[in-house]
């Protein structure tokens, strides 16, 4: 695991937020924070609920999500917000945990949207 950002919810729209129509969730991209911090506003019909809606979160980079998931207790099964990016979050000893699984080669957000550009 590499640790990618931390994640904060937030009611005020942020800068240069990016929409999950997935989620329903405008996020900022925490390459753009020093801290590598990402805002996450969630629509009031948004489906995620519970803790990932109202605590913060850790995220980390990960080769196989499923092998992180296993025997966890997730709370936002597998799903891709964006071309090359499958993400799950789980909560486990009281904090929430996002594992981000990138297209090969890829760290970052912009490595996803320069590849589909290239």
């Amino acid at each position: 695991m590499i640790f990618h950002h931390i994640g904060l919810p937030t009611d005020e729209p942020q800068p240069n937020e990016s929409y999950v129509p997935d989620t329903k969730v405008w996020v900022t991209d925490p390459a753009d924070h020093p801290y590598r911090v990402e805002y996450l506003r969630f629509e009031a019909d948004s489906p995620v609920t519970g803790p990932l809606r109202k605590m913060p979160h850790v995220a980390y980079r990960v080769d196989n999500l499923e092998e992180h998931l296993a025997d966890e207790e997730i709370i936002l099964e597998p799903f891709v917000p964006m071309p090359g990016l499958r993400v799950a979050f789980i909560k486990k000893h009281g904090a929430v945990i996002e594992f981000m699984q990138f297209r090969e080669g890829a760290t970052e957000f912009a490595d996803l949207r320069d590849a589909e550009t290239a």
